[in-house]
């Protein structure tokens, strides 16, 4: 029961919302050596999965490139290209986004999209521009709105898209539990069985995109109305 022990770092860690790397990497360290292992092989077995896993330095690699691209004006640019087409709006240019993460995803392409490469500097600011060019100054609350549906888009697309590629890991996993418990399933089972749950997971969160756009005149138009009756 003593390896567990890095089971009750993370738990503690987490509750006292201590840095969430720290908190792994110590839990880490004292489950190791909980298990009888040295320190320093503990350290060795960290640094030999950081560079199984090369493609992490490529990440690290990205960020800096996408925060300079965004300090030289990537949100402006990207609302100025949006709001230039007339039939954009912050729904439809969601619901697209939605389509081609989840077709990219189903083909194995899971880097393409995610939160802090695509969904902040390009797809959300593409988002509020459309949403600006249609009804105007948006209020901080809609503006919010957006943001989380754009993000919500991403989750929805990777989530329910990488399952229909036979080579993803979480199609292996489902392989691999299902065999302990005496079930053997090909990788393209799973496969071509996750296809009606991306279908219908694309249906729902699609109509919540294209419902969007009324949420989002309503919440202008009652902004507007309250501001014309405080005015004297």
């Amino acid at each position: 029961m003593l390896p567990l022990v890095g089971i009750l770092i993370v738990i503690v860690g987490f509750a006292l919302r201590l840095n969430a790397l720290l908190v792994v990497t110590v839990a880490g360290i004292a489950t190791g050596m909980a298990s009888g292992q040295a320190f320093l092989d503990v350290v060795a077995a960290f640094g030999k999965a950081f560079v199984d896993s090369r493609y992490i330095a490529i990440v690290w690699l990205a960020l800096p490139v996408i925060g300079l691209a965004e300090r030289s004006g990537l949100k402006e640019r990207s609302r100025e290209v949006i709001s230039a087409i007339r039939a954009a709006t912050a729904g439809r240019v969601l619901l697209v986004y939605l389509a081609l993460r989840q077709v990219t995803s189903a083909l194995g392409l899971v880097s393409l999209g995610g939160h802090a490469q695509m969904v902040r500097p390009l797809v959300a600011p593409m988002a509020e521009g459309a949403a600006e060019n249609t009804h105007g100054t948006l209020p901080d609350a809609t503006r919010d709105r957006i943001k989380a549906m754009a993000a919500g888009a991403d989750n929805v697309g990777m989530f329910f898209g990488e399952d229909v590629f036979v080579a993803i890991g979480s199609i292996l996993l489902i392989r691999g539990f299902l065999e302990q418990n005496g079930m053997v399933v090909e990788p393209l089972q799973l496969a071509r069985w996750a296809i009606p749950t991306a279908l219908v997971a694309f249906a729902v969160h699609g109509t919540r995109l294209l419902r969007l756009d009324r949420r989002i005149a309503r919440d202008v138009s009652a902004v507007n109305a309250t501001s014309t009756e405080d005015t004297p």
